[in-house]
């Protein structure tokens, strides 16, 4: 069963206030910090507020609360384990299948997870796409006829504010080739007080072409 504590009112950012909220032991802060210390963590109150700690393979806790394990470093292993890089031709545009992009226009979350194969490029004080940068990329967008589908991810594109997430969305609605928007996000389920009547009617953009939807998917890509 899930802790019954204080109810979490903040996020928690640092291996310092997961001990102070009980989800790590006192003894293992040195080495979380220096996890910390180079990957991201972030846990909303109402993630904390559904873990156990006192299961050790509590699966909630597994996706959100850092580990030292994660400076282990394999032979194997690739600082871009998925390959972007050589498909990315400007910034913020991932174009690996024909009729479809990555469109990234933040690289922050309301949560880290710490299975992210993007984990080396998000985290506070990580680069958005700037006006100029954004311009780019919808203009790479544009410049494509044969993408039909357009996915926004990051970063999770939800915490953008409303205003900047209905302009994106309505611009690329009035690109008339794109006929699908797809959203990858966790923050329905991570952090869901940020989807509020005025974030639903962001993701409507200034209205979709005929046979074009806005769908959010609570997942990555």
């Amino acid at each position: 069963m899930p802790r019954d504590p204080i109810k979490q009112v903040k996020t928690l950012r640092r291996p310092a206030d997961l001990a102070a909220a009980g989800l790590v032991q006192p003894e293992a802060l040195s080495a979380l910090e220096a996890v910390a210390q180079r990957f991201a963590v972030a846990v909303t109150p109402d993630m904390a507020e559904l873990v156990d700690p006192t299961d050790p393979r509590d699966p909630i806790a597994a996706q959100f609360i850092p580990d030292a394990r994660e400076l282990e470093v394999r032979p194997e292993e690739r600082a871009d384990p998925i390959g972007d890089e050589p498909f990315t031709p400007v910034k913020g545009i991932t174009h690996r299948y024909k009729d479809r992009v990555l469109l990234k226009p933040v690289h922050a979350c309301p949560v880290y997870c710490r299975f992210c194969f993007r984990r080396e490029m998000v985290g506070p004080g990580s680069e958005a796409l700037d006006p100029a940068e954004l311009d780019a990329a919808l203009a790479y967008i544009a410049g494509h006829e044969e993408v039909w589908e357009v996915i926004l991810t990051g970063g999770d594109p939800l915490i953008l504010s409303p205003r900047r997430l209905q302009e994106i969305i309505g611009r690329l609605n009035d690109i008339s080739h794109v006929g699908l928007v797809r959203i990858h996000t966790r923050v329905p389920v991570v952090d869901p007080g940020r989807v509020t009547d005025e974030m639903v009617r962001a993701l409507r953009g200034s209205g979709p072409p005929p046979g074009s939807c806005c769908t959010p998917t609570t997942g990555r890509r």
